[in-house]
């Protein structure tokens, strides 16, 4: 690709964090890696490093970036790096990869907590995931422009909508059929997408959700676990036999069929098996 210069009239600082966990009020971060271009067109200047968090690190983030408790056990806490960081930022602005919902949110929490006032407000900040979602909308129009070669006339329309999905999955059917499909972790699946029911559900179920609001899922192991409350990534059938109050609360409070039915069949089974 084209190599081009970005157009400055002030510094901008591309950035990006590895954190225990996505809530952003609750977890740390614990590494950042930020590139910051300067306006007068220097070579950029990169710096990275690792943060002892002091909390725990989620086994799901560990399984996306792979840095344990030991590899940041003998690094520095982010309130002893706080003032280094927010120097390199300077009054930049900022970009990267989904910045607006997770990691300049994440930043502002840390900097808070060292005691820091990192202000955005005088920074532009260029979610580069934002420009990439409206640019190629992940809408049927825009599916059915893409896959079928012609736009979608009658959107919205209850019947129009469901002839032109059928149109897109024949489309990428065609699209895809000899094409590996590569996973976050690097693992080839081998012409995934191809003119078969049982092939494409294998492709797109997602293995690790119980219900379809994700209150419940499976660990690697094939137990259920909380994904939610006071006993998130528990397993639900010894919490819910020790536990009947929670129980008979989650039946009666605003949860989909779907959780109700699973936690009745999962204390049911555990029970049978446990009696």
């Amino acid at each position: 690709m084209e190599d081009i210069k970005f157009n400055l009239d002030k510094d901008i600082v591309f950035f990006d964090l590895e954190a225990t966990g996505l809530n952003v009020l609750k977890d740390r971060i614990i590494q950042i890696a930020m590139i910051k271009y300067a306006k007068d067109g220097s070579e950029p200047v990169e710096k990275e490093m690792l943060i002892n968090p002091g909390v725990l690190i989620s086994p799901e983030s560990f399984a996306i970036h792979g840095i344990s408790a030991a590899d940041v056990a003998n690094k520095p806490l982010f309130n002893q790096v706080a003032k280094e960081l927010e120097e390199f930022f300077g009054e930049a602005d900022l970009s990267g990869y989904n910045l607006n919902r997770f990691d300049v949110p994440m930043l502002l929490e840390e900097f808070n907590r060292a005691g820091i006032h990192f202000d955005v407000s005088n920074r532009r900040i260029i979610d580069v995931q934002s420009i990439f979602y409206k640019m190629e909308p992940r809408t049927l129009m825009a599916a059915h422009k893409y896959y079928c070669g012609e736009k979608f006339e009658g959107a919205h329309d209850a019947l129009a909508d469901v002839k032109a999905t059928i149109n897109v999955l024949k489309g990428q059917i065609k699209k895809y059929e000899n094409e590996d499909y590569e996973t976050k972790d690097g693992e080839i699946i081998e012409k995934p997408i191809k003119n078969d029911m049982a092939a494409l559900y294998e492709f797109t179920h997602d293995k690790k959700s119980v219900d379809s609001t994700n209150r419940l899922k499976y660990t690697s192991e094939g137990d259920i676990v909380f994904n939610f409350g006071k006993y998130i990534g528990q397993s639900v059938g010894p919490v819910l036999a020790k536990d009947k109050q929670y129980y008979h609360w989650i039946l009666e409070k605003d949860f989909s069929v779907q959780v109700k039915q699973a936690v009745q069949k999962i204390l049911r089974d555990y029970e049978r098996e446990n009696s």
